[in-house]
């Protein structure tokens, strides 16, 4: 099933959050994410890669999920879209949480403070 969301886009040079919600307790304390941020599906370039280790997926609470790019990973992006999945990673074999993101990115006017 396929849900269409409004959310956030992506400032150029600033840094991007995002929280994700279930409406049941989907992630326990111990839960580690990875995903790769890329320009298309079908590309082999990874932008930026965040992970729970890195801060750039942070559980809040058992049903939230907080994706965080830093403005240095923004800043090397191009107007346009870029898309963005999410794998749980603590667990044998990893798991696809099934959630696929297609996240606007513009040039802001305000830049390079």
């Amino acid at each position: 099933m396929t849900t269409v969301q409004e959310g956030p886009v992506i400032l150029i040079g600033y840094e991007y959050r995002l929280q994700l919600q279930a409406e049941a307790d989907l992630f326990p304390d111990v839960a580690q994410f990875t995903g790769h941020l890329r320009r298309a599906v079908g590309e082999s370039t990874v932008l930026t890669t965040i992970t729970s280790a890195n801060g750039g997926v942070l559980l809040r609470d058992a049903r939230t999920l907080e994706i965080v790019l830093p403005a240095d990973a923004t800043a090397t992006l191009t107007p346009g879209t870029v898309v963005l999945d999410l794998v749980r990673t603590d667990i044998d074999p990893d798991r696809h949480l099934g959630v696929l993101l297609e996240i606007p990115v513009l040039l802001p006017v305000t830049r390079g403070l």
